[in-house]
């Protein structure tokens, strides 16, 4: 992965995300290439290059927490392609995935939103891009849920990814929202992002993803550096997640 060039991502600190002001870095990034201690940059930069497994259902967040049943929701295809800042994809990257349930609520102990928790989803899954620079996923539509940022806040819908890829200092992670939704222009986590560069976090309904009679389909392509990186996400919330 090549350098990220920060000012298309959000800030460390932005006043109207509050728990940034406090947990938001004050020191500059530290540039792991000019490291003198050549034994902790090889550490940080050793190849992870054919070292991540993943299991059969891994991918398949409907059926890798089903425990007597399906879960409730709207079933969706996720997919998309990830590449670096010149457009080439990037075979062999870790794609983590996490989110709510259909009712917007975590299965996590420190998630306490009066919201049912489903017993048959447990929201995460992880797949590796394919040589094309593919991955996908199936999955539940996460819900709305609110957070205590401001008064009446709620998150809008989306996934959270993570992207491993050659390196354990090559990390980008991020959050994928939905077209149309009425709270993103509420939310200051997408607000804290450039505006030139929001839109490449809503992902777009693509009827070629979807699957008759089964998932509606959603593409999500991911560009790792350069001008028209996604944008990483700088924080958490409250309840460990955001």
């Amino acid at each position: 992965m090549s350098p990220i060039d920060l000012s298309q991502h959000p800030p460390f600190i932005y006043p109207d995300y509050k728990s940034s002001v406090s947990r938001g870095p004050l020191q500059s990034p530290i540039d792991l290439v000019g490291l003198t201690n050549q034994r902790e940059s090889g550490e940080r930069s050793g190849s992870l290059v054919n070292r991540f497994s993943v299991g059969k259902l891994d991918h398949d967040l409907i059926r890798n927490g089903q425990q007597g049943g399906l879960p409730l929701g709207e079933r969706m295809v996720v997919s998309g392609c990830v590449v670096n800042q010149w457009g080439k994809p990037e075979a062999g990257v870790l794609v983590e995935a996490w989110q709510a349930n259909a009712s917007g609520r975590y299965a996590h102990r420190v998630d306490q939103h009066d919201a049912p928790i489903d017993p048959n989803f447990l929201g995460v899954g992880r797949c590796v891009t394919d040589r094309d620079g593919n991955y996908r996923f199936y999955t539940i539509k996460p819900g709305a849920y609110p957070w205590k940022n401001h008064p009446n806040a709620w998150r809008p819908q989306h996934i959270h990814f993570s992207l491993i890829g050659e390196t354990i200092a090559d990390r980008l992670v991020t959050q994928m929202y939905f077209p149309g939704d009425p709270l993103l222009e509420y939310d200051p986590i997408f607000s804290a992002v450039p505006a030139n560069a929001r839109e490449r976090l809503i992902s777009n309904f693509d009827l070629g993803i979807t699957e008759a009679d089964f998932a509606l389909g959603y593409r999500f392509d991911i560009v790792l550096a350069g001008i028209n990186a996604t944008p990483v996400e700088n924080d958490l919330d409250e309840g460990g997640h955001n």
